[in-house]
């Protein structure tokens, strides 16, 4: 198994509805994210996934969340824009494009900052 990643990030705010605490105030984050796709062989090239097929696809999601307000997303009108909310959100957003035979989207990691996150990898693989 070979688990080939990219590190990229994306700056939002957000707030975090009906937390007792300062959270619940608009703030804002430069979200940290990795993408992790596993690949069980390699092409013939000798690569899991090509560096730029997973930037391209994770490079959308970035743009779609960079600069805004995620309470104001479509994704978190009705759910709290949380770490792990979000990380599910992009793990989501990601799955259908980094899936075939030879891999498969594995984890995507979301971090507040540099030394809090969570990691999502799906339902399947709870």
């Amino acid at each position: 198994m070979y688990d080939v990643f990219i590190k990229t990030h994306f700056s939002a705010g957000h707030h975090l509805r009906n937390y007792p605490g300062n959270c619940e105030k608009p703030h804002g984050h430069n979200w940290n994210v990795q993408v992790t796709v596993r690949a069980s062989e390699l092409d013939e090239l000798g690569m899991g996934i090509d560096f730029r097929t997973l930037k391209e696809a994770v490079k959308k999601i970035m743009d779609d969340l960079d600069h805004r307000d995620l309470n104001e997303h479509p994704a978190f009108l009705h759910i709290n824009p949380s770490s792990e909310n979000i990380a599910a959100y992009i793990y989501n957003a990601l799955e259908k494009n980094l899936s075939c035979q030879r891999y498969r989207l594995y984890a995507v990691m979301v971090g507040e900052t540099d030394s809090t996150g969570v990691i999502y990898r799906g339902t399947s693989q709870a």
